[in-house]
């Protein structure tokens, strides 16, 4: 393996899937990076190995933080990719968490280290965690689309195949490398209100663990994230009572989504996310998780 990956242990896992979640373009109001954490936490999961920093980022454009150990020691923290294992509760076999944020160069050799840890570890499947900025409300529960390009596996999961085209982040150059690798790979896209975009999203969240769990039959306690956005959901009301035009423009959100689920014909869930995020493309606005939401 590569200089740049380190290991701290070689841990035996059973049936692994990887669970992969990057800060940065793909992570919209940091609905991915919140769940990616948050499952990490609920599961005690155990750190085995990083990626070096060094040869990843441009420090001019991601510049490391320093901050105060024990009000004295000053400490200096660079952009982190940590591989962690444990075990999946419920679904009789082990995961693997991968938190990073995404790189500012040689995007290709950083995917080529992940597939490499896969394959070392005979991961399964490797799926993806994003989220997007799309034409949504707050108020409402945030659409989750899954996608995949493998026929068989689209089956399986009851996913939909793939069609985005344009620009990409990490995260298409992640299914790539696996691609290349042989490992089966699958992403699930949250969409985040464009309007609190800077505003971190644990509803957005809170839709992807419980999307991911329901597809890897897997027990996770989200009652810490639903208390959480049930707070966001207040907070952004507040904020959006105070601006008529903001709060027109939800209350229009509300009824096309709640006249879209009404439709005899169209199932909730990845049907709604569909259509929900087709407002998106047609908005080619191009931002943070902007123009993804079809990607894979």
């Amino acid at each position: 393996m590569s200089d740049d990956l380190l290991y701290e242990s070689h841990p035996e896992l059973e049936r692994p899937v990887l669970i992969a979640a990057f800060r940065g373009w793909n992570d919209g109001g940091q609905g991915a990076s919140l769940a990616g954490a948050y499952l990490a936490r609920a599961w005690a999961a155990r750190e085995f190995a990083t990626i070096d920093p060094e040869s990843f980022y441009d420090f001019q454009a991601t510049r490391p933080l320093v901050s105060l150990v024990d009000g004295e020691t000053r400490q200096i923290d660079w952009p982190e990719n940590s591989f962690l294992h444990a075990p999946l509760p419920g679904a009789g076999r082990d995961a693997i968490i991968m938190l990073g944020v995404e790189p500012n160069l040689r995007w290709r050799t950083f995917s080529d280290l992940v597939a490499g840890v896969a394959l070392e570890h005979r991961v399964e499947l490797v799926l993806t965690l994003g989220s997007l900025l799309a034409d949504v409300p707050h108020t409402r529960s945030a659409p989750v689309t899954g996608s995949a390009t493998d026929p068989q596996l689209i089956e399986e999961l009851g996913l939909q195949a793939s069609r985005y085209e344009g620009p990409t982040g990490i995260v298409g150059v992640l299914h790539d490398a696996c691609s290349r690798a042989g490992l089966k790979s699958a992403s699930l896209w949250a969409a985040v209100p464009h309007y609190v975009s800077l505003t971190p999203s644990p509803r957005a969240a809170k839709a992807l663990v419980d999307r991911l769990a329901d597809l890897l039959g897997a027990d996770v306690d989200t009652g810490e994230l639903e208390e959480a956005a049930d707070a966001y959901t207040r907070q952004v009301s507040e904020a959006v009572a105070s601006d008529e035009e903001t709060a027109a423009y939800v209350q229009e959100l509300e009824r096309r989504v709640d006249e879209l689920a009404a439709e005899d014909d169209l199932p909730s869930g990845d049907a709604l996310a569909a259509e929900l995020t087709r407002f998106l493309r047609e908005r080619e606005n191009g931002g943070d998780g902007g123009d993804v939401a079809r990607e894979q």
